[in-house]
């Protein structure tokens, strides 16, 4: 190609195409979202973009950094507890990239480092953790493991915005013993509620007993009520009250009697 550029326009015109070429080259784009980190005869400079800029060739040496908040899974980690229990914890780690010239300068590949820390941190918080903080806690413990993240990767310019746990597995063993550690506890809720039912319902028959005895026609009336709760349903049993002194009066003369 170049020399049949070379036979039509002469050596003259060779040279200015391929200048021409070169620095057509050097002409980048970057999109809103990215940040250029440039190198320039092996120094760094400012970082460029977004929008049109121009690298020089041979001089000088571009790297593409992304500004978008990354979403990255960290994977189940094997942890013993500090009450000695083995569960295996997952999380996701959201963070991005805020100094391109410090996450490409301070740190051989951030995405790699940040999710090795990631793993390590999140090993080392739930390990120091109980079993209940680590199931009824987690916003605690997804605050610590993010400070923790965010302190480590400040100087290679890189903010981590969330870190979340989870997935937390626990051995089957753990699980039916915590099934029949939660009846038991609903077990106990219930006997609870039942006796105070109980309670509160013998001071309402005291309270009421009370009433009745300074009012003893409030016991026939009483009567009359049941026997019309008794006379509303379809059957044919009658039910009719007898007064108790009554009763007791009947009671003393017989034995009277039986006595004479």
């Amino acid at each position: 190609m170049l020399e049949f550029i070379g036979q039509l326009l002469g050596p003259a015109g060779t040279v200015l195409v391929i200048a021409a070429l070169i620095i057509i080259t050097g002409i980048k784009i970057l999109k809103e979202y990215e940040r250029a980190v440039i190198f320039r005869l092996g120094r760094m400079v400012a970082p460029r973009g977004p929008g049109i800029t121009y690298v020089i060739p041979l001089v000088e040496k571009m790297l593409r950094v992304d500004l978008r908040t990354v979403t990255m899974d960290v994977p189940p980690q094997d942890i013993i507890t500090r009450d000695n229990v083995s569960v295996k914890v997952s999380a996701v780690l959201y963070f991005r990239v805020i100094d391109p010239n410090r996450a490409i300068r301070e740190v051989e590949n951030y995405l790699f480092a940040t999710s090795q820390l990631a793993q390590v941190t999140l090993r080392s918080v739930c390990g120091q953790a109980q079993l209940d903080e680590l199931l009824a806690e987690r916003e605690k413990i997804n605050s610590r493991i993010q400070g923790i993240i965010d302190a480590q990767t400040d100087p290679w310019g890189i903010k981590v915005v969330l870190v979340e746990v989870k997935h937390i597995d626990l051995p089957q063993e753990m699980q039916r013993a915590m099934a029949k550690q939660a009846e038991a506890e609903r077990e106990r809720r219930a006997k609870v509620i039942h006796a105070d039912g109980e309670f509160q319902a013998s001071q309402k028959l005291a309270e009421a007993a009370a009433v009745i005895a300074k009012q003893p026609t409030a016991m026939h009336l009483r009567y009359l009520q049941s026997l019309v709760q008794v006379a509303a349903e379809n059957n044919q049993t009658v039910v009719l009250p007898i007064p108790l002194d009554l009763v007791a009066s009947l009671l003393n003369k017989n034995r009277e009697k039986t006595e004479s």
